[in-house]
């Protein structure tokens, strides 16, 4: 029980929620306003329907693979969890990495993916809810 207890404690203290305009900083100062032509409120957009701007983030999907951390990267494509089968690693990193509140990662990755040839387009929520909209508002009050 009380490993257990630890356990949670140190994934807790990795979690990190961010606010919309606390998380459009951090993008902004990593350089994706304008990265491959994308602009910055796509990847808050983007953000928000993946992960509601939580670097613990997870999600299984039906074809074996998982999603993780707060840009929600695939493992059957960009990272290595040691359970998908064919997982490609283009990205080249371990899927644990991209659950920390070190977002640097998760960040490095996200760019990695929008230089495939798919760009925004490999997230099926910025497809659905952030693709030829009118996004001005994720940024909205937000000093940037």
């Amino acid at each position: 029980m009380r490993s257990f207890l630890l356990l949670m404690l140190v994934a807790v203290a990795g979690a990190k929620v961010y606010q919309r305009c606390e998380w459009a900083k951090v993008l902004k100062d990593h350089g994706m306003d304008g990265y491959r032509g994308t602009r910055l409120a796509d990847w808050v957009c983007l953000s928000e329907w993946e992960s509601s701007y939580n670097t613990l983030a997870t999600n299984s999907n039906r074809d074996g693979s998982k999603d993780y951390g707060i840009f929600q990267i695939n493992s059957r494509y960009w990272c290595e969890d040691y359970n998908t089968p064919r997982g490609k690693n283009a990205c080249g990193i371990r899927c644990s990495d991209l659950l920390s509140d070190n977002v640097d990662v998760a960040i490095t990755c996200a760019k990695r993916v929008v230089r495939d040839p798919n760009g925004l387009g490999a997230w099926v929520a910025w497809t659905n809810t952030c693709q030829n909209r009118d996004l001005s508002s994720y940024l909205r009050g937000c000093a940037l």
